[in-house]
């Protein structure tokens, strides 16, 4: 097989959750273009479609589970319904998430909780589901953040702890399913891409980050969806544990 030939995805199944807006949808695309048919995950099950039609215009297989990560039985019934149709699990990309800006001080219980339970806990319970029937040489990616490594100016105390938190949990997945299991567990940390998530921020917020951002601009989402294709394949074989940011160089101003 030459290096090229590492990229390709022919023939395996991936999962995608988050699936039904912005980075989630990109990412099902790219993973259909490399060659991959893709069960997409999202608990808007009226947006699943769009993924679904561009899955499908790549001349791949598309199934559509509307599923709630923070509930591990919807974790487990998607990974069924994925064996079911597919008769196996090759990529998982755990990419469903929420974010708030509320200040620590003022912070409910609830509202900490429900951003855990869906970026930290949902993401561990779909990992969990997937490692149960992952055959060696799968791979698992979780898409992290670089506030899970460092700081921009919000006050996004829940959301960086759970950001942070799956950069822990890919270092021990990897560890325990790496040799046991021939299961690879990577993480990618964005930096700043144009997406629903961020079009939630205050006007200018964008332009004034640039000024951290080494290559001067925010990030094209092909460019973070080539980073996840290469950690899905084969030519990422002997990397495993990494938390790889893709930031135009912003954790390290």
């Amino acid at each position: 097989m030459s290096v090229i030939e590492k990229f390709r995805l022919d023939g395996r199944v991936a999962i995608v959750t988050g699936a039904s807006s912005g980075l989630g949808v990109d990412f099902a695309g790219t993973l259909a273009d490399a060659g991959a048919d893709v069960v997409l995950a999202a608990r808007r099950a009226d947006r699943l479609g769009d993924a679904a039609s561009l899955v499908r215009e790549h001349g791949r297989r598309a199934l559509a589970v509307p599923t709630d990560i923070a509930d591990p039985d919807q974790c487990n019934a998607l990974v069924d319904a994925a064996m079911a149709e597919f008769g196996r699990v090759d990529v998982l990309v755990n990419n469903a998430g929420i974010a708030t800006a509320h200040p620590a001080t003022r912070e409910t219980p609830d509202q900490f909780r429900n951003v855990i339970d869906i970026n930290l806990s949902g993401s561990y319970w779909t990992a969990q589901a997937c490692g149960r029937v992952m055959q060696p040489g799968s791979s698992i990616i979780n898409i992290s953040s670089i506030l899970g490594l460092t700081t921009a100016g919000l006050p996004q105390a829940a959301y960086s702890a759970s950001k942070a938190g799956l950069v822990g949990l890919t270092r021990d997945l990897a560890q325990q399913w790496g040799a046991r299991k021939g299961i690879r567990v990577n993480a990618i940390a964005p930096g700043f891409f144009r997406s629903e998530m961020t079009d939630q921020y205050r006007d200018g917020y964008l332009d004034e980050m640039a000024s951290r951002m080494v290559l001067g601009r925010t990030g094209d989402p092909a460019e973070l969806a080539a980073t996840l294709v290469w950690l899905a394949s084969d030519a990422a074989g002997y990397v495993t544990g990494q938390t790889i940011p893709v930031d135009g160089g912003v954790t390290i101003t």
